[in-house]
């Protein structure tokens, strides 16, 4: 593939890992749009569950995936109810159903889905090039994922790769559920965790690997903005851009590096 010039942040890494907390006020500090992937994946798995199609039918859900109309899209002024961008299928807002434990339970199958894989990375890659190369609105891109250094966007100068120890990683995902008011067992989050750590580092399309250039952060013990400041350092040594934002303003009160959406 030949080089070509973008201005891009990817970070990957596995679930509940930071990328979404990260992500975003990486983005914010430097203007970049902030694109979280994951919400495609969970887009397609909303769409088969309106539709009544198994998540094992992998024609059905490639052909969804393929066919459908996903829009990621900064949040509007009145959308002050803590979400990072508003996504939507076709005309309709589902920004909060893409996270609903039965979407939850089907992700990982459909993530797995070589033709889901292929049809959405085309769609993202898209997306990547073209904010990344500035023509956009934004002078460059933060992309989130599992395979954005290795698949969508490997010339993205700055390469980033999470990491925290399984337990660490659910516990995580439990206080954010809870938080959430949403019904959770610990034990069946890390149960669930388990399984799809397993199942996305296996799959034979794109399995979860760091790239070999990405530069490796274990968030266990750090907080948000130390995570996010080591980020910034490399960007601003790899793209020589420095913070649009100098302050910690955008950082909620109760963000947590559990966030993650796919």
């Amino acid at each position: 593939m030949n080089a070509i010039a973008v201005n891009a942040i990817a970070i990957d890494g596995p679930a509940a890992s930071g990328k979404s907390t990260v992500g975003f006020l990486v983005g914010q500090r430097l203007d970049f749009l902030f694109f979280d992937t994951g919400v495609m994946y969970r887009a397609v798995a909303w769409a088969i569950l309106d539709r009544g199609i198994e998540s094992e039918d992998r024609e059905a859900v490639g052909r969804i995936a393929e066919q459908l109309s996903i829009g990621v899209n900064a949040p509007s002024d009145g959308e002050t109810d803590g979400r990072q961008a508003t996504i939507q299928v076709g005309e309709l807002d589902v920004t909060w159903s893409i996270r609903a434990p039965e979407v939850d339970s089907i992700v990982p199958v459909v993530a797995a889905n070589s033709r889901v894989r292929k049809a959405l990375s085309r769609k993202q890659r898209l997306i990547g090039l073209e904010h990344g190369s500035g023509v956009a609105g934004k002078a460059g891109v933060v992309m989130v994922g599992r395979d954005i250094g290795t698949v969508v966007l490997p010339e993205a100068p700055v390469k980033i790769y999470l990491e925290a120890p399984l337990e660490e990683r659910a516990r995580r995902r439990f206080l954010e559920l809870t938080e959430r008011k949403k019904e959770a067992d610990q034990a069946a989050v890390l149960d669930d965790m388990r399984l799809r750590d397993r199942i996305d580092s296996e799959r034979a399309d794109a399995p979860l690997r760091p790239a070999e250039d990405a530069f490796l952060v274990q968030t266990h013990g750090l907080s948000v903005l130390e995570v996010v400041d080591q980020i910034l350092s490399l960007a601003a040594k790899r793209l020589g851009v420095g913070p649009a934002k100098a302050d910690d303003s955008d950082l909620p009160l109760d963000a947590s590096l559990g966030n993650d959406v796919e």
